[in-house]
């Protein structure tokens, strides 16, 4: 019996994945394909189209996964394209190629390229979410734990940081455990004084080496 219930398994396993290779075959394709530009034009619209469609049929994760899809298809799409194009002008000894004209277009493409990879890491991200249930606290306020809050600022002027400091101030939350620091790496007069008139804490460093001043370790 257990071994009837494991064979769907691997069957619903194998099937999967023979879906998702000949979906992948049929991207590549669509991302390759040489198109006109009468025929470009009807395959953006009929991405968006599908986009639409899918993102009304249901809210599931597959549905999110598939409008993924069709959006980093149609962006590695351009990016063929673009590289294409490039080549293409690089291997024409017809054209001016200039060293200031090739360093833009690398810069360009660099800037591009970049931009993709920064895209399809915030789908990788936030493909699969984790769906934690959150934790009630204790009945007994006394129990809560003490919390710090950090606001660090370096060039934000004090009309931003002002606003953040008292939202900060009225979380919902036993005032007497919440602690609230600006950490404030621009070390100017006026946020000190905001800070001791408003009851927040006012912490600057010796040296204002490495990241933001909201990598302090330890409160005092």
């Amino acid at each position: 019996m257990k071994a009837y219930a494991e064979k769907p398994g691997a069957l619903a396993r194998l099937f999967r994945t023979l879906v998702f290779g000949l979906i992948a075959f049929v991207l590549f394709q669509l991302i390759s394909l040489d198109l006109s530009w009468p025929n470009q034009l009807i395959l953006g619209c009929a991405s968006i189209l599908i986009g639409l469609i899918v993102n009304r049929l249901s809210p599931s994760r597959v549905t999110t996964i598939a409008l993924m899809l069709v959006s980093i298809t149609a962006t590695l799409r351009y990016g063929w394209w673009r590289v294409h194009v490039l080549v293409q002008y690089f291997s024409d000894p017809s054209n001016d190629r200039g060293v200031f004209n090739a360093f833009l277009l690398l810069m360009l493409i660099s800037a591009e390229a970049y931009t993709v990879v920064i895209m399809i890491l915030g789908y990788m991200q936030t493909a699969w979410p984790l769906h934690r249930k959150p934790m009630p606290m204790p009945a007994d306020v006394s129990s809560w734990p003490h919390v710090d809050l950090l606001i660090p600022t370096y060039n934000e002027p004090l009309s931003l940081v002002r606003y953040t400091a008292l939202a900060a101030l009225n979380i919902d939350y036993p005032q007497e455990k919440l602690h609230v620091y600006i950490l404030d790496d621009g070390t100017r007069k006026d946020f000190e004084e905001f800070a001791k008139i408003s009851g927040v804490g006012y912490i600057v460093r010796e040296q204002h080496t490495h990241a933001k001043a909201s990598r302090h370790n330890k409160l005092t």
